[in-house]
Parts: C-alpha cells; sequence; structure tokens
C-alpha cells in the first residue's frame, strides 16, 4: 500500500483529497480542500471518486489505509496518508471547520 506522513501532505501535492471520516467528524475540522465521502457510505459513491491518482485521510490513519487497500484492489491510485488528521493537527497545520 502506498502511504505518505502528514508533513508530505502539507509539503504539496497536487492530488486531490479524500477524508473518510463521519460527516460531524470531518465538520469539526479538516484538512484545507479535503473533501468529505464516509467510509460507512464510500461504496455507494464510487463513480464521485477522482480518476487521477488521490491521497485518502481520517483521524489517525487506520480507516483510510482500509479504504485504500479496497480501492487499489478495484485499480485506483490511492494513498493513504499515515497519521491522518490527528497528526495533522498536532504538526500544527491549519484546518478548515
Amino acid at each position: 500500500m502506498q502511504s505518505i506522513s502528514v508533513h508530505d501532505l502539507h509539503a504539496g501535492r497536487e492530488r486531490p483529497l479524500i477524508d473518510v471520516r463521519e460527516e460531524h467528524e470531518f465538520a469539526a475540522g479538516h484538512v484545507p480542500g479535503a473533501v468529505n465521502m464516509p467510509m460507512s457510505s464510500i461504496g455507494e459513491h464510487l463513480d464521485e471518486l477522482p480518476g487521477e491518482p488521490f491521497d485518502v485521510i481520517c483521524q489517525a490513519g487506520g480507516r483510510s489505509a482500509r479504504v485504500v487497500e479496497a480501492l487499489s484492489a478495484r485499480g485506483h491510485d490511492a494513498t493513504n496518508v499515515e497519521g491522518g488528521t490527528g497528526d495533522w493537527i498536532a504538526a500544527g497545520y491549519d484546518v478548515e471547520a
């Protein structure tokens, strides 16, 4: 599985970012530019996923890792953000609410 750190993400990547946390988690604070597609309903929205490579984030990296494994098996070029939004916030990076 492909993965990057929150520091790699913050350094700048020209890729869409999918946040797979639930809506209330996303609303409380997320990485700027992220699009919310909760893990619990992502199967219903596969046709809305980017056609190009994209990154996947959650709170700590576990849910996003499972999503990346499942999507990669279906042919998507997805990369997990290790440490998730929790590490992003701990690093002092900006969040949107």
